[in-house]
């Protein structure tokens, strides 16, 4: 009797704190629960359709009932308010151009019209289940074709800040690692051939060589190479670069350390040295990234103007970001976990001439490589020069401690430009699809 009586006091105790609990916890309510964005909605519904392999045996079967359930699945998952039009692309590299082709291959949906203004599209890559895998990088392209990346090799110059290496040794590792991705890579060798380019002149006979919406790699870190036609003027010699980055829409690199601190070229300036015992070099000091900028803004700088101030701050170890990380994991590149930097660029100090970083289709910076600390210092970052909606100009800042890692400066270009990497097996046709889900609600403006 006694154990009866502790059993049901026991359920009493039980039963009044569940009463309790229910008074405490909110449940969301259905319409709060449904509010997840659609492009999260369109994504999570790709990644679960083929997270045991149905969608991709179904996107490279002739089997048409296995599209079928495919779209029976999603019809069974997604909100009854819901429409949807799933379509599957092969891909096709072009080897002469270096582009890809996208050719529809399957679709289906249960919605045939115009969709609804705020509809979104997901895309997912699948590669075929039957294939031995290997990696062809789509090249790096504008809206104009594939673009040329020149990076400066010249043997008249010296660098400094790349603690380990010379220009030259990190020019050959940075061609290495690169030029998979460009239709044509150009070591400039000299600071002649420097000079060409500057002034619009290709300097080989290759019809690839382009030297517009070029990618211009600084290996050279703290030193820039100087023509010898530029060396009367040697510090006001970077808002030259910033006119041509501007004019022919460039992309500069500055992969290392404060840009533009220095000049050199070992003839003319032979006499002279960095004061750490670096021949061949003039001290242009913190004016030469602020001459840069003035440079890119022409159009409202039209004469360099003196100014000393320096634009950067030493913020000690910084974190990449989750855009980063996600390139990471798709190029297969990867580096430390963080990197320290002593040459973070100030929001302030750049965002004067008009550079801003680049937002993508939902409103969201995607250019930058490490987080920045707290509201105004970003130790690496791709800026573009916009006034209104046209760019003219790009820059690229690692203002990172010293030793150089090249692997920054490569996922953080890929992460901007976000090539394709077409997984297929050599002489093996139609070995990867896309996938594409467009989502939207009825009743939706």
């Amino acid at each position: 009797m006694l154990k009866t009586v502790e059993a049901l006091f026991v359920v009493v105790i039980v039963f009044t704190a569940l009463v309790a609990m229910e008074s405490y916890i909110q449940l969301p309510s259905p319409r709060l629960a449904s509010s997840i964005g659609q492009k999260e909605l369109a994504t999570t519904t790709l990644k679960s359709l083929d997270s045991n392999g149905a969608l991709t045996q179904a996107a490279f079967s002739n089997n048409d009932g296995q599209w079928a359930e495919v779209l029976k699945s999603i019809d069974n998952n997604l909100p009854s308010n819901t429409i949807y039009k799933l379509t599957s692309y092969q891909i096709v590299l072009n080897k002469t151009t270096g582009s890809l082709q996208y050719i529809p291959d399957k679709t289906g949906g249960n919605f045939d019209g115009v969709f609804p203004s705020g509809s979104i599209t997901s895309s997912y890559t699948l590669t075929s289940p039957n294939v031995t895998v290997t990696q062809t990088p789509e090249k790096i392209r504008t809206k104009n074709g594939a673009i040329t990346l020149y990076i400066l090799n010249c043997n008249d110059a010296n660098g400094w800040w790349i603690t380990g290496f010379t220009g030259n040794t990190l020019a050959r590792s940075v061609y290495e690692s690169m030029s998979p991705y460009f239709i044509k890579t150009i070591l400039v060798n000299s600071t002649s051939q420097l000079d060409s380019i500057l002034s619009g002149n290709k300097i080989t006979a290759d019809s690839n060589e382009q030297i517009q919406d070029a990618v211009v790699i600084n290996t050279f870190g703290e030193s820039i190479p100087i023509p010898q036609s530029q060396t009367d003027s040697y510090q006001q010699y970077p808002y030259t670069i910033g006119k041509r980055v501007n004019s022919y829409n460039w992309t500069w690199v500055s992969i290392v350390g404060y840009p533009f601190y220095y000049a050199s070229n070992k003839a003319t300036f032979s006499s002279y040295d960095n004061s750490w015992g670096i021949h061949g070099m003039r001290l242009i000091e913190a004016r030469g990234l602020n001459y840069f900028l003035q440079g890119i803004d022409s159009s409202f700088h039209a004469s360099p103007v003196d100014n000393n101030t320096w634009i950067t701050n030493s913020i000690g170890v910084v974190s990449y970001t989750d855009q980063i990380r996600a390139s990471m994991d798709y190029y297969g590149i990867y580096t430390g976990l963080t990197q320290t930097s002593t040459r973070a660029l100030t929001i302030n100090g750049i965002s004067c001439y008009h550079m801003v970083l680049p937002i993508d289709s939902q409103g969201k910076e995607y250019s930058n490589i490490f987080n920045p600390v707290g509201t105004q210092y970003y130790a690496g970052a791709i800026w573009a020069h916009r006034v209104g909606n046209v760019t003219n100009g790009v820059f690229m800042a690692l203002g990172l401690d010293r030793t150089p890692d090249i692997r920054v400066t490569l996922i953080g270009l890929l992460n901007y430009y976000k090539p394709t990497l077409l997984r297929s097996q050599f002489n093996v046709v139609g070995t990867t699809r896309m996938v594409e889900l467009q989502i939207g609600q009825l009743g939706a403006s």
